[in-house]
């Protein structure tokens, strides 16, 4: 796993500089070397992971496996979509967060041993969840974004644009598609989560439930506000941010403290 890993955090640092060195440049990053290093380093990421989940003891699933398993999935989208929308200003971002994530694995390396193989059921209800997060993480992404591009275009800075910065009304039309795939998703993982989990609102995971809940409600507020009456850009972000808020303490916050804090 080390050397899948070290390999993977040298290629992803490679398309992270050659995304950062040419960010703002008028012709932009060379998308064909990056997407050539990212994907090296993406499926080097995923034969580490495979390696660290993979145990002969069963699923390791703890939490620093499932924050790289989920950095994986956005590095994986990102990558794919390269060619296809202007996302490149976001990939220093998930390329940074990537070699930190593939340095989880063996810098932090505590045990959270599961068998999906005995549960198919709540392996199908832990898919959908962490599909629905990685589809909300990247939609609070482009949140951040359309953030900063409104703005340097209030501050009139336009002149710092470059093709790496997608139009406004892009990123927004895009960041709403992907609160709705992630929506979508959530309500999948927690019906799936009812009929499934026989624990679902147990006194040691209640939490996850609630939290979860809460944020699909803000989605849904978010989605029902713009096709009804209409949702300013601002109150957009602030919806998208506060929903993955909500989501990343459902599913890591009591984790953080029991794997890494306690432990």
């Amino acid at each position: 796993m080390v050397i899948f890993s070290a390999a993977a955090m040298f290629f992803y640092c490679i398309a992270l500089v050659l995304v950062t060195s040419r960010l703002f440049h008028a012709q932009g990053p060379n998308r064909g070397a990056v997407a050539i290093f990212a994907t090296i380093g993406v499926l080097l990421h995923g034969a580490a992971l495979s390696q660290a989940i993979m145990t002969t003891d069963g699923q390791n699933f703890s939490l620093t496996n499932v924050i790289s398993l989920v950095n994986w999935i956005i590095a994986f989208t990102f990558t794919v979509l390269i060619f296809r929308i202007r996302v490149i200003v976001l990939m220093p971002v998930i390329y940074a967060c990537s070699v930190i994530s593939v340095a989880l694995l063996w810098l932090l390396p505590p045990e959270f041993i599961t068998h999906f193989e005995l549960y198919p059921k709540v392996l199908v209800h832990v898919v959908l969840s962490l599909m629905a997060y990685s589809a909300l993480m990247i939609a609070a992404l482009y949140a951040i974004q359309l953030a900063l591009i409104q703005n340097k275009l209030k501050n009139k800075k336009t002149l710092v644009l470059s093709p790496a910065m997608p139009p406004l009304m892009t990123v927004e039309k895009q960041l709403y598609h992907l609160v709705i795939i992630g929506v979508v998703l959530l309500s999948l993982s927690l019906v799936t989560g009812f009929i499934f989990l026989d624990d679902m609102f147990a006194g040691g995971t209640a939490h996850k439930a609630v939290l979860s809940i809460i944020a699909w409600f803000v989605y849904v507020a978010m989605l029902w506000q713009h096709y009804r009456v209409g949702c300013k850009m601002r109150t957009a972000v602030i919806y998208t941010l506060t929903g993955a808020g909500l989501l990343t303490l459902a599913y890591f916050g009591a984790r953080i403290v029991k794997e890494l804090i306690l432990s």
